[in-house]
């Protein structure tokens, strides 16, 4: 039998989310007071926040998260590797990197699953690393190989969407 779920309990389960261009400081600000009073796991912001979010949350427990090669996981897996190792760096707990969903479908395992050995090993001991992959172009198959991949290169997390990929909501 399942135990109940405590729905008290359900905001410190919740990545409280800000990945807009568009977003700016007073944003962000707002964001983690939001986070703060209503006890969310995190913050998930874009790299330039990160100083700003260590500033707002001292001592509040919330949690920083970065995304890393977002929102389509093109990127080098060096640059990726040196955004995610300058996030944690600066104070962030989290890495959510962007798989190589291009590579994924061609069926490049090896080079998926470097990409994010390159982004854990860059903040081993100082982040965890959560692989995001789209859903949406990928077959039942191609998820099972991503969350793999994950495993293998030593990725602690998989999420399913950006929220900006194929399958998106409005």
């Amino acid at each position: 039998m399942m135990p109940e779920f405590d729905v008290q309990r359900l905001p410190s389960y919740i990545d409280h989310t800000l990945l807009k261009a568009e977003a700016d400081s007073a944003a962000i600000r707002k964001l983690c007071s939001e986070a703060m009073q209503y006890g969310f796991y995190s913050v998930c912001v874009n790299g330039t926040w990160v100083p700003l979010c260590r500033e707002s949350l001292a001592g509040s427990g919330v949690k920083i998260s970065v995304v890393c090669g977002f929102p389509l996981g093109a990127n080098d897996s060096t640059v990726k590797a040196l955004e995610a190792a300058k996030a944690a760096e600066q104070g962030a707990n989290e890495i959510d990197m962007v798989l190589q969903i291009g590579r994924l479908l061609e069926g490049d395992y090896d080079a998926v699953r470097e990409d994010i050995r390159a982004v854990v090993k860059a903040v081993e001991g100082q982040a965890l690393v959560k692989v995001i992959f789209e859903t949406g172009p990928l077959n039942d198959e191609q998820k099972i190989a991503a969350c793999k991949l994950s495993e293998e290169a030593g990725a602690h997390y998989v999420k399913t969407s950006t929220g900006f990929g194929q399958g998106a909501l409005p």
